[in-house]
């Protein structure tokens, strides 16, 4: 029997369980991948929680899970360019890769660079499309200043090197304790709390271009303060801002393709992208992984390794 992780209800960590399933099988277009790794995102938080039951309720028993990476365990009808044993990285759109075994259309594997750590293929998808949407969505122009809240986080540690790499002038916000590998990564690090808005005109005195907020609680409203217009501003979490002031909300979704992530493992497999791991959990303790998650101060991606 497989295992998977399931939830029968809204609630809190203590709702998840890692229970047998049935052997899944891969019906023709997919493949079936037995997972090594899969990363957890504070969205699933959220769903399980049943704070977004309006924009992505959940079918009880849900699973979690959209990022993984893995070994191909077996090919659907139909399947070409891709054999038993191939090592790849992909995401399911099924909350399902929190699990042993995951099936999915063939289409959303890619190659796993040779390179590549298990963990950090893993966990890419989520955070790096995201990232990628975001840094896309405020158009940067090389010489801009762009702030980012959430600096050092699972998404905007990977938004702030995506920055850089367009020669953009980039104000991190984040805890002290994550300064050090932000300047380590170019970006001038900013702290968050009492006074940020000062702080911030000081560091940029010929004021703020475009605004990445990952993390939500008034950034976006920061940013307007600031003088950024709506539309350099992007939210990856703050959507009652987007309805309010019109900013934008790109994210994972405007960016969930195979190309991208295969573009993104090129890179960290380079060395050109660093996508730090803060911890890696065996499955069955999911629910520790995720009081990990949601202290709120973890530095880069928490993996699971069925």
């Amino acid at each position: 029997m497989a295992q998977a992780v399931r939830f029968d209800e809204y609630g809190d960590v203590d709702v998840l369980n890692v229970v047998e399933v049935p052997d899944p099988a891969p019906g023709p277009g997919e493949v079936l991948v037995a997972v090594v790794a899969a990363g957890i995102n504070p969205g699933e938080s959220k769903i399980r929680a049943g704070l977004l039951h309006d924009r992505w309720p959940a079918t009880f028993p849900s699973g979690q899970g959209t990022d993984f990476a893995g070994r191909v365990a077996a090919l659907g009808d139909g399947v070409s360019g891709i054999a038993v044993g191939d090592e790849v990285l992909g995401f399911t759109n099924n909350r399902a890769s929190h699990a042993t075994h995951v099936v999915v259309p063939a289409e959303q594997v890619t190659p796993k660079p040779a390179d590549l750590s298990w963990d950090i293929a893993g966990a890419l998808f989520v955070a790096g499309t995201t990232a990628f949407a975001a840094v896309r969505a405020v158009s940067p122009e090389a010489g801009e200043t762009i702030a980012v809240s959430g600096a050092s986080g699972g998404v905007g540690s990977i938004v702030v090197q995506l920055l850089r790499a367009r020669d953009v002038t980039v104000l991190g916000i984040a805890g002290p304790a994550k300064h050090d590998w932000l300047r380590a990564h170019g970006v001038t690090p900013i702290a968050y709390g009492e006074g940020l808005a000062e702080r911030l005109r000081t560091a940029a005195p010929d004021g703020i271009d475009a605004f990445i907020d990952t993390y939500g609680s008034g950034y976006v409203e920061l940013a307007l303060e600031l003088g950024v217009k709506p539309d350099r501003i992007n939210t990856i979490i703050d959507f009652p801002a987007v309805e309010k002031y019109g900013v934008k909300s790109e994210g994972n979704a405007a960016a969930d393709t195979i190309d991208v992530l295969a573009e993104l493992a090129d890179l960290a497999a380079a060395g050109t992208l660093e996508i730090p791991i803060a911890a890696t959990y065996p499955l069955t303790e999911v629910r520790a992984a995720y009081r990990e998650l949601e202290r709120d101060h973890t530095h880069g991606k928490i993996v699971l390794r069925p």
